[in-house]
């Protein structure tokens, strides 16, 4: 196992196109960063957070202390929820604009880091809205700069150009793509992320294991994308029950950021598809359905929707969780199944009745999954034909579990 000649300790650098400063203990480079910051002339900063992890993680003690050292002045917007929405980002905004804001630090998980990286195109745009930029009603092409400070193993946004808001009103759960967000620094430290409750665990690690199935598997995909998710899918096996097991921690947490972080990089080369297509219309009618979980409860029928022009790919990235699969096309059932139990035996044991949702809700969640801007091209870019009746027999067959 390679792992053991890793050193946790070790602080690394991760280059894309983010320079992620990556290990236990990587809070610290919090002064760098202040640094840096100040050298480019940047004095005001808005950080956008949740309620509480910034602060019960220690974060923020290391954040305002190098801002402080550095003579960087900051404003603090604490109101982002799970599921962030427009009226959030809007919010945040006006607090940055009326301070004078010229950079934005996002401290939290993906919901946090995406509503910061909005945050930051709305500096730039003072005129326009949330609603505006989530409906695609100007193209931006430019952004404050971005810090994010990583409290979870899931999204992979600190390293990655996409951010998902929810407009509310609406139902839509529409995701962004633009350069111009790829964070300028970013910080992943385990030490941080020891102590996420279970439920927390294991969801953000699932959605991990959801971004790479689908990169690794859109008609746009890469042997970069494959190479990554076959990594990611061993590692989240490998680590997630150690996690689960002890939550405080660090190894298993270092390692799942790790999955995280590359799962982020595979996706921001190979795109998504069904998964999350189909899943923003569940949490975007209910913002209190966890991204992992919605992720989780579709993710064995979009396997067995896929399974007959993707098997050898599937095959090799499964394996760790859905071992013995050949490829053959005739094993689709088979490996929906496989992957259906693992999910359970990590503790994803509901299906969209438990969620609360009923055979009569799926005609929306398909007229969902076609209107909401930006979710159309990630259907387009599925490995087998997303039209409306495709969308609806995976909605349809997870409704109950497929391994019982």
């Amino acid at each position: 196992m390679w792992e053991k000649d890793i050193d946790i300790n070790a602080v690394r650098e991760i280059r894309s196109k983010t320079l992620v400063y990556f290990g236990a203990g990587a809070i610290a480079k919090m002064d760098d960063i202040a640094k840096d910051l100040k050298a480019r002339g940047i004095s005001k900063v808005l950080a956008v957070t949740g309620h509480g992890s910034y602060k019960k993680t220690g974060a923020w003690d290391y954040v305002t202390k190098a801002f402080d050292a550095h003579g960087i002045a900051y404003t603090l917007y604490d109101g982002v929820t799970p599921n962030p929405n427009t009226h959030q980002v809007n919010a945040a905004a006006k607090l940055g604009l009326e301070f004078g804001a010229q950079a934005v630090i996002a401290i939290g998980g993906g919901s946090a880091i995406d509503a910061g990286k909005s945050t930051a195109i709305l500096l730039k745009y003072p005129g326009k809205t949330a609603e505006e930029l989530y409906e695609f009603q100007f193209t931006p092409t430019e952004a404050a700069p971005i810090v994010a400070v990583n409290l979870t193993h899931g999204t992979g946004s600190e390293a990655n150009r996409f951010a998902v808001v929810t407009i509310e009103e609406k139902d839509f759960k529409p995701a962004i793509a633009y350069d111009c967000i790829y964070p300028l620094y970013s910080i992943d430290d385990p030490k941080l992320m020891a102590g996420l409750s279970e439920k927390q665990t294991r969801y953000v690690s699932i959605d991990a294991v959801n971004h790479v199935v689908e990169a690794s598997t859109t008609t746009v995909t890469s042997p970069y994308a494959i190479d990554l998710a076959i990594s990611v899918v061993d590692l989240v096996a490998k680590y997630l029950p150690e996690a689960l097991k002890d939550l405080n921690a660090v190894e298993p947490r270092y390692f799942l950021a790790y999955a995280a972080l590359i799962a982020g990089i595979a996706f921001d080369n190979g795109m998504l598809h069904y998964t999350h297509a189909l899943e923003h219309p569940l949490s975007g009618v209910n913002p209190n359905l966890t991204h992992g979980l919605g992720l989780a409860m579709l993710l064995p029928a979009v396997i067995k929707n896929i399974y007959g022009v993707k098997g050898q790919t599937l095959a090799a990235v499964l394996k760790p969780v859905a071992p013995g699969l050949t490829g053959d096309p005739a094993e689709a059932d088979k490996a929906a199944q496989l992957v259906e139990k693992w999910l359970f035996s990590v503790g994803a044991d509901h299906k969209l009745e438990d969620e609360g949702f009923k055979a009569e809700d799926v005609d929306k969640m398909v007229e969902l999954a076609f209107n909401t801007p930006s979710l159309g091209g990630l259907l387009a870019i599925a490995p087998t034909k997303a039209d409306k009746e495709a969308v609806r027999a995976i909605y349809a067959a997870s409704l109950k579990p497929c391994h019982k």
